[in-house]
């Protein structure tokens, strides 16, 4: 469900599940970490999505019947997390239409982010009772501890000219059609820097990151679990489910 195509030296990975808005499962999320540590080899990745949005989030049909799927789509939600922030090269993210939840997640682990005016970006997970505490250290890293609590706490969507007033977003285009092609064209650009020079500020970037300290991370991702099957979880999963 993730589909790779080189373009020049670029590593372009898409959520190839677009009937499904490209809704997050654990295996697309391990799949991504795999390929993405396939990517060393490239000069810069595009994470994008086919169809006509990012990514809608998890997919929470998963959970009906089985009461593991949430836990493991958190963990592994924070395993793609660490592999997108570690990966030497520039990562620019193709956020056209929506990212959602789990796809707004992503995009905090991403180098930059392009999004078009109008695409609608946040974490309404907790309006489900699910925590998006996993994700709180990269996006505070990103747009500093304020606004990420309020992004996170108050669990709306916000535009994608928002997104790019706060700084989660750093390249806005007038449509969704302009945005891959955009991140595509940026990360050439930034292929083309010297390769180690950029290995090293990466990862010298993300040691002087005190929240993306493996500790906070971990802290992050044990917090988003604590409330995993807890009934007031249960209950407003139900009730979502009912409304459908």
């Amino acid at each position: 469900m993730i589909s790779f195509e080189p373009v020049g030296e670029v590593a372009v990975l898409r959520f190839d599940r677009a009937a499904k808005k490209n809704a997050l499962t654990p295996a697309m999320l391990r799949d991504l970490v795999v390929r993405i540590a396939g990517c060393n080899s490239a000069r810069a990745v595009v994470l994008s999505g086919a169809g006509d949005v990012f990514c809608a989030g998890f997919d929470l049909t998963l959970a009906k019947d089985d009461d593991g799927a949430l836990a493991a789509l958190i963990t592994e939600l924070a395993a793609a997390i660490g592999a997108l922030r570690d990966v030497p090269v520039p990562v620019v993210a193709s956020a056209h239409g929506a990212a959602i939840a789990g796809g707004c997640a992503l995009l905090c682990a991403c180098d930059f982010v392009v999004a078009d005016q109008a695409s609608r970006i946040g974490y309404p997970a907790l309006r489900l009772g699910i925590s998006p505490a996993v994700s709180a250290p990269s996006l505070a890293s990103v747009i500093g501890c304020g606004p990420a609590r309020r992004l996170q706490l108050d669990p709306g969507v916000i535009s994608g000219a928002e997104a790019a007033r706060i700084g989660l977003v750093s390249d806005l285009m007038n449509t969704p059609a302009e945005c891959e092609p955009r991140a595509i064209d940026l990360a050439t650009a930034l292929g083309r820097k010297p390769a180690a020079a950029m290995a090293h500020t990466k990862r010298w970037l993300n040691r002087i990151n005190p929240l993306m300290e493996s500790g906070a991370c971990e802290a992050a991702l044990r917090a988003s679990l604590e409330g995993v099957g807890g009934t007031e979880q249960r209950r407003l999963l139900a009730e979502a489910w009912s409304r459908t």
